[in-house]
């Protein structure tokens, strides 16, 4: 993860490498220069028992790499067949846009962007499964 720049609010936790880290008072700017570093913003962070949708379930399984409980290299042909999967689903121009970049930075190695391309998803998953709800 070599050149990751993460910008925290106040209070705003972070785990590296297994441990949570918490931010002070004010906002802060951290810049991660050690390659392979497991780190995951924990706003971010989907629990298990929230994995319950397609787009949730591909962002907890790159989630999972971020916190070193997952090979990447194991998973990366696992996302891509997950997020091929969402693209077959998610049609729509904007949709492609995020799941093309976050195949890009999947393959590039960088989980912690194709996390966020994903989780940009979520919003549009969850109205397009309201609208299917009785």
């Amino acid at each position: 993860m070599s050149g990751l720049v993460l910008k925290l609010g106040p209070r705003e936790r972070i785990l590296i490498n297994g441990a949570v880290i918490e931010n002070g008072e004010r906002r802060a700017r951290l810049s991660i220069v050690t390659p392979g570093a497991h780190i995951l913003r924990l706003r971010d962070a989907i629990h298990p028992d929230e994995a319950t949708t397609p787009v949730r379930r591909v962002c907890y399984a790159v989630q999972l790499v971020l916190t070193g409980d997952a090979d990447p290299e194991e998973m990366r042909l696992q996302l891509l067949r997950r997020i091929e999967e969402l693209s077959r689903a998610l049609t729509d121009h904007d949709s492609r846009r995020h799941l093309d970049l976050a195949t890009s930075e999947l393959l590039s190695g960088r989980f912690y962007q194709c996390l966020k391309a994903l989780r940009a998803l979520i919003p549009r998953e969850d109205r397009l499964l309201a609208a299917r709800r009785p």
